[in-house]
């Protein structure tokens, strides 16, 4: 036997991408996690730890015991830097 909510469509849960994109970024920024650096710099993760620890990128900021991110204006000037040639 069926019954009215079996045939009312079912609503599921956003994934966690769905929810992150649903996010209103703040007005101040936001940190970007080693996985939004690779993707917004096309550098390799080891590349990136490379050039934090030579001074050549901006510094990780730690978020918590075991979670670092970076400063999204931070990596966006190095990327403009890099453009320019700076």
């Amino acid at each position: 036997m069926t019954t009215a909510a079996d045939s009312l469509p079912r609503t599921s849960r956003p994934n966690l991408a769905e929810r992150k994109s649903l996010g209103r970024p703040s007005e101040l920024g936001r940190f970007l996690r080693i996985n939004d650096v690779i993707a917004t710099t096309g550098l390799s993760r080891s590349t990136i730890y490379r050039m934090v620890d030579a001074g050549t990128f901006p510094d990780r900021v730690r978020l918590t015991t075991q979670t670092v991110g970076w400063w999204q204006a931070d990596v966006a000037a190095w990327i403009e830097s890099r453009r320019h040639g700076s």
